[in-house]
């Protein structure tokens, strides 16, 4: 019991040591910088989200930018709800998505398209789920140049109200800041050491040109871990950044939703292997579901025998003060550390899940379109 209880503890100050790697944003109310920017944005049955986007752009401190607006096939009033934001504002283009051609996923042919369009120096694609704060592209670019960067990306704060939101969501911040080695992710042009987020990519416009942009990843189902390879694959440096003080992002709006959304991603985002998800699997069942059985055990103790087995409280009590660190780091809701067995129980529950999909073919399904 106290060997597993150092193992727990070493994974704690992992955890602390790595996130000393992943810089933040700077905070720049202004800039030397006076780059053209393209804020591009795919946009697809997002009529509960365009307008609060679109006023998030309006507001942008950074005056010498333009947005594009693809509507891709949207059969609800989001390209009507743009038109009625974007008014007369001549910093806002929307164009109609083209039909998706035959071995193409979707938001990649729309970025694609996109991408045709603008005029700037600096391409940032954004989801139509994102909120920016005011200052948020002198920051981002001004942590572009000094850190001589070619791609900057980063994982945005979550707001989260539903139960599988609240679970799953911010889980993406605990596992970039447990599983990935940040120092390589940052400081080398390992593949494999590589993590982004599509909901905010901000690229030069020439070195994603170079690596033949959204065309050269055309299939994929995470297109932005592979673009973010690609980039260094051409030995372009990527930087993966803490843009929560800056960029919000509201995924999803139902556990519906959240479950299918992540259950798209997160097997194919470990490459697809069997094996993998099964080492996954047994990893979270021993470390982070068990602490949770040993505290309901010693609950028991307390509760029938009055006695305290200190051992068995402690494991809980590492996890849940290793997640308090990384959704304080974050931004999230750091109440949300004390479900820390439940939320891996969820975790291992939708990984395996997504895998089976996947072996039987039977396609991952997301606004309308299937995907094998």
């Amino acid at each position: 019991m106290l060997i597993y209880n150092i193992i727990l503890f070493t994974f704690l100050i992992w955890t602390i040591i790595n996130s000393l790697f992943m810089p933040k944003l700077h905070r720049k109310t202004a800039t030397n910088s006076n780059k053209f920017v393209s804020i591009l944005i795919p946009v697809r049955n997002e009529e509960n989200n365009i307008k609060p986007l679109i006023n998030s752009l309006k507001n942008l401190s950074y005056q010498n930018y333009e947005v594009i607006l693809l509507n891709d096939q949207s059969t609800d009033l989001t390209r009507e709800y743009i038109l009625s934001s974007i008014k007369d504002d001549d910093r806002f283009i929307l164009i109609d998505g083209d039909a998706l051609p035959t071995g193409w996923t979707g938001k990649v042919y729309a970025c694609h398209q996109l991408s045709k369009k603008a005029r700037g120096e600096l391409l940032l694609f954004l989801d139509a789920d994102i909120r920016l704060h005011q200052n948020t592209l002198q920051s981002a670019i001004h942590t572009l140049q000094s850190r001589s960067g070619k791609l900057l990306t980063g994982f945005p704060r979550f707001p989260v109200a539903y139960l599988l939101e609240k679970w799953l969501v911010p889980m993406q911040h605990f596992l970039i800041y447990f599983h990935l080695p940040l120092f390589f992710a940052n400081y080398t042009k390992l593949q494999s050491a590589t993590a982004a987020h599509g909901s905010f990519m901000l690229f030069d416009k020439e070195s994603y040109i170079n690596i033949g942009g959204h065309e050269s990843i055309k299939h994929s189902l995470l297109d932005d871990v592979h673009l973010a390879r690609l980039m260094k694959k051409h030995h372009q440096k990527v930087l993966l950044t803490n843009i929560t003080s800056y960029v919000t992002c509201y995924m999803y709006t139902s556990n519906k939703e959240v479950w299918n959304g992540f259950k798209k991603n997160i097997f194919i985002g470990i490459g697809r292997s069997v094996s993998l998800a099964i080492l996954l699997t047994m990893f979270y069942l021993f470390f982070f579901i068990l602490p949770g059985i040993l505290l309901l055990y010693g609950i028991v103790q307390i509760v029938l025998f009055h006695t305290v087995t200190w051992l068995l409280l402690f494991p809980y009590i590492i996890i849940a003060l290793q997640k308090f660190i990384i959704d304080w780091q974050t931004k999230q809701k750091t109440s949300l550390c004390f479900a820390m067995p439940l939320i891996a129980f969820t975790f291992i529950t939708l990984l395996n899940a997504s895998m089976i999909t996947s072996l039987t073919k039977n396609g991952y399904k997301w606004k309308g379109r299937t995907y094998l």
